[in-house]
Order: structure tokens, then C-alpha cells, then sequence
């Protein structure tokens, strides 16, 4: 049986000489070289991500955390570190983990922007199939499309997250992310495909997209897309997530301003929030038949 390593989900970039660093469409982008890729996750077995940053940027990002790891000037969603090396690091790792599924991918999308140029999640997707591995997949992209040839008949599950069913204030949130409705397509492809589908409402935006009108239309489009799986997710207080999200309320909801504070730093209101939104959510997917299909809640 081979031995397992235990390499840090933050581990820093081995770099050997300056690395190569431009700026496309307001985004600096760094071609930087990693020392490890696959790394053992909470979320599933594995998690790999060939991007340090993401040009998505999402508003409630918790992945905006990485900075402590990985400093920057710019902003979240402002810069994107690009691991040109990741498929040759990922297969000599290959040689000595056994194969279990892999989270693709925890702390960036690995289909964002970028991939469409450097290919690199792709290539790491095949060489993991290959080796038998199974991927977990979570994107905001309608590029992830283009890899349905190397995800038909294998062990994939394939899934979108929709934290908003109206398109303009999905905008607001997630800039660069790809459409509602793309995300959609990206669903009912993959069903047709005969993938795994599976959907993650979440973050679920208080007073926004966490109402019982919004959560009939997000499981409507649920149940239109036929989807295997239905997860959910509460905004969470992690770090430099409320300053962001602090400005974009001041902004266009500022009357959602206090409640806000109270969902995320008051304990005692935020266990009474979590019971009647964990309540809308189970009543939702009862109306609609999709109950056996939701997960986590």
C-alpha cells in the first residue's frame, strides 16, 4: 500500500527565478511554480488548485483567507497566481497516492478566466481520471463544458454554485462569474452527458436570495435541470469576508446593514437564524418533491 504524504493545502510556491507577471483585462496574472498540488481536504479526500486567486470575484469569496499565505497588493479578484507547473508536479505525486476522490477545487474555480488560455485544470482532470480518481466538481463556469469529452463515462460528479436566482443582483456578487443561466446549461449538459449533476445553493444571501420567494425559484430551477444533489451553505463569518461584503451592502442594501452584523457576529441571533432558514429550506424542497435530493440540511 503506498504511503501517504501530507502536504499543506497552503503550501507556498517554490519559486527558482522571478516569475513571469502580466496584467489582461485589469487582472495581474504571475506564472509561478508550486512544490505540491493534490493535498488532502476536508471537504473530500483531496482537493487540488492549479490557481492561487480567482478572477470570479465573488463578493462573500471565502477563499479571500489565502492571502495570509499568499500576500498580495492587489485585491481579492484582482490578481491570479497561474501554477504552470501543476500537471508535472501532480504526476509524480500520482506514483505514491492511492486513488479517492478529489474536491475540484477548494480555493479557487478551476475553470475561471484563465483556463481558457492555460488549460492547466483540464490537463490535471484527465491525468486524475486516468489514475483513478474521481472528481468532485464545483464551478461558477460555463467553460467546464468544454471538458464534457474527458468527463462522459467517468467517475465525475459535476457541479455549479448559485448563490442568487436573479441575474442582475448574481452581477453585483459575482462579477466575473459566468451567468445564472449558464450555470443552468452547464447542469442540464452534464445530465445529458450522464454525469452526476449537483447544485450548491450557497452562499445564502440574508434578506436576499435566503427568502422563501427566492428559495422557490432557486429549487424551481433545480427541479428544471432534473438535479441529482442539492446542497446549501449559510453565509459565514470567515476572514476578510465582511469588509467586502460590508461595502457592496453600504452600496445597494444598506437597510440589510444591521441584520447583516447580527446573521454573522451575534451568536445567539445568528443559531435562531440558521433554524428558521435550515426550516424554508427543507419546506421548499418538500413543495417541490426534490426533499431526497437535499443534502446537509
Amino acid at each position: 500500500m503506498p504511503k501517504h504524504s501530507h502536504p499543506s493545502l497552503f503550501e507556498k510556491s517554490e519559486q527558482t527565478s522571478p516569475p513571469r507577471t502580466y496584467t489582461r483585462q485589469g487582472l495581474v496574472v504571475r506564472e509561478v511554480k508550486c512544490k505540491s498540488l493534490l493535498n488532502r481536504s476536508p471537504i473530500s479526500e483531496y482537493s487540488f488548485n492549479p490557481y492561487t486567486g480567482c478572477a470570479n470575484g465573488c463578493v462573500y469569496c471565502y477563499a479571500r483567507f489565502m492571502q495570509r499565505f499568499h500576500p498580495h497588493e492587489e485585491p481579492w479578484g484582482k490578481f491570479v497566481d497561474v501554477k504552470i507547473n501543476a500537471a508535472e508536479v501532480l504526476a509524480r505525486q500520482l506514483r505514491r497516492l492511492r486513488p479517492g476522490r478529489v474536491f475540484t477545487c477548494s480555493v479557487c474555480d478551476g475553470w475561471q478566466s484563465l483556463e481558457r488560455r492555460y488549460k492547466i485544470t483540464r490537463r490535471c482532470c484527465r491525468m486524475l481520471l486516468e489514475a483513478g480518481f474521481g472528481l468532485n466538481i464545483l464551478t461558477k463556469s460555463e467553460l467546464v463544458l468544454r471538458d464534457l469529452d474527458i468527463f462522459q463515462g467517468q467517475d465525475v460528479r459535476l457541479g455549479v454554485t448559485i448563490t442568487n436566482p436573479d441575474e442582475s443582483q448574481a452581477r453585483l456578487w459575482e462579477p466575473k462569474a459566468s451567468s445564472v443561466w449558464a450555470r443552468l446549461k452547464v447542469l442540464r449538459q452534464a445530465k445529458a452527458a450522464g454525469l452526476t449533476t449537483t447544485v450548491m445553493f450557497g452562499p445564502l444571501l440574508p434578506g436576499i436570495s435566503d427568502t422563501r420567494q427566492a428559495l422557490h425559484k432557486l429549487f424551481t430551477l433545480a427541479a428544471e435541470a432534473d438535479v441529482d444533489r442539492i446542497y446549501t451553505d449559510t453565509l459565514n463569518p470567515r476572514p476578510r469576508v465582511w469588509p467586502s461584503v460590508r461595502q457592496l451592502l453600504k452600496r445597494k442594501w444598506p437597510t440589510l446593514y444591521d441584520h447583516y452584523q447580527r446573521v454573522l457576529f451575534d451568536r445567539a441571533f445568528r443559531a435562531s437564524y440558521q433554524r428558521k432558514l435550515n426550516t424554508r429550506i427543507r419546506r421548499t424542497a418538500e413543495q417541490l418533491g426534490f426533499a431526497d435530493r437535499l443534502l446537509g440540511t
